[in-house]
């Protein structure tokens, strides 16, 4: 006769505890702490209590005690006015940000969709001096398209890439996203839009092409917001801010 062996139940998994008042608390303070120093816009050196307070939706007390806090560890400095200004701690973390920053891991998967949706090639360009260096680049998966080489050289301020990397330097500043037909070369149609980094200066320009008898009203309907919303979305993730470049689309 089989034998049986009897079996210890295993312990049983804890739920997890719930969260501590003091625990909520503490991610409040966070969150506000955050508000304040989202509460300086572009350009302002310095804000009073009470404009920072009432910009934070805080009470007076409450923004001076956070405020204090963030002024020990370098976030905000008090200043002999009796106002606050950000501090050199965010200096030190958006540089660690940008040398930590790998432009390959953001570039290529908005390549990706970009080549994706529109079936054509994708490409991101940087400046380099007076011309344009080709970083990245896929190939559209169609067997009639442009070819290119990564690490390829092209002058600066012709063709799509090359225009929309002094685009933000030109005056008047041009349409966005910039078209290209025919441009620097023949047969060859394309659509960039320049890219910002978090210092707000361009960091490289992304875009479409193809060859120019595939480039008719349907394709420019298509690829034109593809371009402009990788463009956008390739410069938050810079920790840039896409407002100067949607301005001008």
């Amino acid at each position: 006769m089989r034998s049986v062996r009897a079996v210890r139940p295993g312990p049983s998994k804890a739920s997890p505890a719930p969260e501590s008042p003091e625990a909520d608390g503490n991610v409040r303070a966070v969150e506000r702490a955050l508000l304040i120093l989202g509460t300086f816009a572009d350009g302002e050196s310095a804000l009073p209590l009470v404009e920072i307070a009432r910009r934070a939706g805080l009470h007076l007390t409450t923004a001076l005690r956070l405020l204090g806090t963030l002024e020990s560890h370098g976030f905000v400095q008090r200043l002999g006015s009796g106002g606050y200004a950000l501090g050199p701690q965010l200096l030190v973390l958006g540089e660690r940000f940008r040398r930590g920053l790998r432009l390959e891991e953001h570039v290529m998967p908005a390549l990706g969709r970009l080549r994706e949706e529109s079936r054509e090639s994708a490409a991101f360009f940087v400046r380099e001096g007076e011309q344009r260096r080709c970083l990245f680049r896929l190939d559209s998966p169609q067997p009639v398209r442009t070819i290119a080489r990564v690490g390829e050289i092209a002058p600066l301020g012709i063709g799509a890439y090359g225009r929309a990397l002094v685009a933000l330097a030109t005056a008047p500043p041009p349409h966005l996203p910039i078209i290209s037909r025919g441009e620097r070369l023949a047969e060859v149609a394309a659509i960039a839009a320049p890219v910002l980094d978090a210092r707000g200066t361009v960091a490289g320009a992304i875009g479409i092409t193809m060859p120019l008898y595939r480039f008719d009203a349907a394709a420019e309907a298509l690829c034109v917001p593809l371009v402009m919303a990788e463009a956008a979305a390739l410069t938050r993730a810079l920790g840039g801010d896409p407002a100067p470049v949607a301005a001008l689309a």
